[in-house]
């Protein structure tokens, strides 16, 4: 497998970022991200993750040995559990509005940037194929616009044993690819692009990717936890759908759950005073809840569509 591109931080430029972007579909930032910026939220997680019994004891955290007894996955209730912990921390949030990741989004995006008020935090234990997270697209699950970002931030050093993520090039030229329409893997095999490229990713460095860019992360063959995040970034001129500004699953999770114990309100419902463009708009949700081919979507659509109007009710 290719080596990344890369590029330090400091000698970043507009022109490179977009071209780079353009022409490969990635870029690998070294050192973007204060180590110690990580290491802020990497602590708040690692007793969350201690507590739920995830970890061996008689380690440090800083190790983050998994109990392999312990191991689930986003499809299991005792990880969804867990989760929801992880969710509300303020500092989950923040990391994705740090000033220097938002100045080189900016670089790329332009001076309208919308952060995805959704970050997604992957738990990975080691060891297990199960989890493994398989060729796709982010378009296929953001939906909206294609031309929205990806951020993929390890929250400690990831060298190949721990899986970190791996891109195909210039896949994004070719499009929405050929995937399962129920979890949008794209099968072995028949991805289109150039090479696979991968190697180790470190603390502080963020990747950077177009969302019509087919990745996949390598297996964490280590006896750690992988703990990374992803966060989403677009122009906010450009459609969004608002499945991703609310909660449209069956679960109970909600806004004001999440902000429940934050000690600042600088980041609470921070896009609702955006001139944002839904798609679906609220009047497109307001026929999908009755058109829309099956039950289990109308229902989807009724929860988007209460949720925003309580959100943003103009």
């Amino acid at each position: 497998m290719k080596p990344f591109r890369e590029i330090y931080a400091p000698d970043l430029q507009s022109h490179f970022l977009k071209d780079e972007i353009a022409s490969q579909g990635y870029l690998l930032v070294r050192g973007l991200l204060p180590s110690e910026d990580v290491n802020q939220l990497l602590n708040e997680i690692l007793p969350v993750v201690r507590i739920a019994g995830w970890l061996m004891p008689g380690f440090s955290l800083a190790e983050r040995i998994a109990d392999h007894s312990a191991i689930c996955g986003d499809s299991d209730l005792s990880f969804n559990l867990v989760y929801e912990q992880v969710f509300r921390l303020e500092s989950f949030h923040a990391l994705a509005h740090h000033p220097a990741l938002q100045q080189v989004m900016k670089l790329l995006v332009g001076s309208r940037l919308l952060i995805h008020p959704k970050p997604i935090g992957r738990l990975i234990f080691p060891n297990c194929e199960r989890f493994v997270i398989q060729a796709h697209q982010d378009h296929q699950s953001i939906g909206g616009d294609p031309e929205s970002f990806t951020a993929w931030i390890p929250l400690h050093n990831c060298p190949e044993e721990l899986g970190p993520l791996r891109i195909l090039e210039g896949s994004h030229r070719f499009g929405l690819q050929k995937s399962d329409p129920e979890t949008g893997i794209i099968p072995k095999g028949a991805e289109r692009g150039g090479d696979w490229v991968g190697g180790q990713i470190n603390a502080g460095d963020v990747l950077i990717f177009h969302s019509l860019t087919v990745h996949a992360a390598s297996p964490n063959v280590s006896k750690q936890l992988r703990i990374s995040l992803d966060c989403r970034f677009q122009d906010y001129e450009r459609a969004i759908d608002p499945a991703n500004l609310v909660f449209p699953g069956s679960s109970n999770r909600s806004w004001e759950a999440t902000y429940d114990n934050w000690r600042s309100d600088e980041l609470k419902y921070f896009w609702k005073h955006m001139s944002l463009k839904l798609k679906p708009s609220k009047d497109e949700l307001v026929q999908l809840v009755q058109t829309a081919g099956s039950p289990k979507m109308q229902s989807r659509y009724a929860r988007i569509l209460s949720q925003l109007e309580s959100q943003m009710p103009c």
